[in-house]
């Protein structure tokens, strides 16, 4: 299966919302229950999630109270019988993960970094668990953690998020959303630059976000030939018995560049 590139949030406490983004193209649907779910709507939330996804048959992801609210329990045990993964916001500690993973063993768990602590215990918290199955940045409040007002002052964070992911052996983390729903431009700008860094896919917070972010995080005709090229020259060498490979423009091939075109290959797919 090609990995994910689009993931869509949507709240639990509008059913509406919920309802188009499992019907929308994203690859995986993010139901929230945490942010922008008001205090007061808490409980409502909760009551849609489970019933909108009870037997829900594509890749969804709850995201739950962190464990200093008064509604993460009632979260956890919320989504228990639920066929879905588990999105742990505001992660500062590998403990936290422990935690969960504790409540709900066997589930895949997503924890959130979204502070200057949780940054520093990056590969800590991704390594906290088997159920950890993806790391990923929370920017709003890093950006409001760290003082910073533009994604210069980022850049380090997320190189450190990827760098951790990786260690970990987990798949590349998806970027942060970009808030401005009507700068499509922006958005693909700014998903070409989290690409570059080595993020795969992105959420989104409106079904409009989805193709540019899709567009943006596959590979272009250029690098899918390219890749093809690699794998061939690959399957020839090989058979022939040569162990140093070159394309034509004089490039030795190494297994790091015959892993990256497997990976371009399967997103192509």
């Amino acid at each position: 299966m090609s990995p994910p590139l689009t993931f869509l949030y949507a709240p639990a406490d509008r059913p509406d919302r919920v309802r188009k983004a499992l019907e929308s193209g994203a690859d995986v649907v993010l139901v929230d229950l945490e942010d922008a779910v008001a205090p007061a709507r808490k409980d409502e939330a909760r009551e849609n999630a489970v019933r909108l996804l009870a037997s829900v048959s594509r890749p969804v992801q709850v995201r739950v109270n962190h464990p200093s609210t008064p509604w993460h329990e009632a979260d956890l045990a919320a989504v228990a019988d639920l066929p879905v993964g588990v999105r742990l916001p505001k992660v500062e500690a590998p403990e936290e993960v422990r935690a969960v993973a504790a409540v709900l063993p066997g589930r895949d768990l997503h924890p959130l970094i979204e502070s200057a602590l949780g940054v520093e215990r990056a590969l800590d918290i991704a390594t906290a668990s088997p159920g950890v199955a993806s790391i990923g940045l929370g920017e709003a409040d890093l950006r409001s953690d760290l003082g910073v007002a533009d994604d210069a002052g980022l850049t380090w964070a997320r190189s450190r998020v990827i760098v951790a992911a990786r260690a970990a052996r987990l798949a590349p983390p998806a970027m942060s959303a970009y808030v401005n729903v009507r700068d499509l431009d922006g958005l693909a700008a700014s998903c070409r630059a989290g690409r570059a860094l080595g993020f795969r896919g992105r959420t989104a917070i409106h079904p409009v976000q989805l193709e540019t972010i899709r567009t943006a995080f596959l590979p272009t005709r250029e690098e899918v030939s390219r890749a093809r090229e690699v794998i061939a020259r690959v399957a020839g060498a090989t058979a022939a018995g040569v162990g140093a490979i070159a394309l034509p423009d004089g490039t030795f091939l190494d297994v790091a560049m015959v892993e990256q075109a497997r990976t371009v290959l399967s997103l192509a797919d």
